[in-house]
């Protein structure tokens, strides 16, 4: 079992920054995968970025590259996703998540921290 437990969401204005943190309670944090999703009212969850084991390999979903970044610190269990130039359309609840291999799916998820972008 792994618990998982985001933070660092907020109200920001159009253009602003914020940088979530999820915290993951697990001695084997290193060896799972993270990502990061987000929802939007009404709309399916989407799958925002993700990190490789030891954070040399991300990816970033085409709607956010150039603005987002994850980041991973094994040291503190916890993974980051810093967002720059936020726009209103990223306005959702973004959730963490956990799992054991690129291909695998992911088990274990946080409670969700949210996000607003104000125009």
């Amino acid at each position: 079992q792994v618990q998982l437990v985001e933070s660092g969401g907020g109200l920001v204005q159009a253009g602003g920054s914020l940088r979530l943190s999820c915290a993951a309670s697990t001695r084997t944090f290193s060896r799972y995968i993270m990502g990061w999703f987000r929802q939007a009212p009404g709309k399916e969850r989407e799958s925002v970025a993700a990190v490789s084991w030891d954070g040399s390999s991300t990816s970033l979903a085409d709607s956010v590259q150039g603005r987002f970044t994850i980041s991973r610190d094994n040291a503190k269990n916890t993974v980051y996703l810093q967002m720059n130039s936020l726009k209103p359309e990223d306005t959702a609840v973004y959730y963490c998540a956990v799992k054991g291999s690129w291909l695998g799916t992911y088990d274990y998820w946080g409670q969700g921290t949210q996000v607003t972008v104000s125009s």
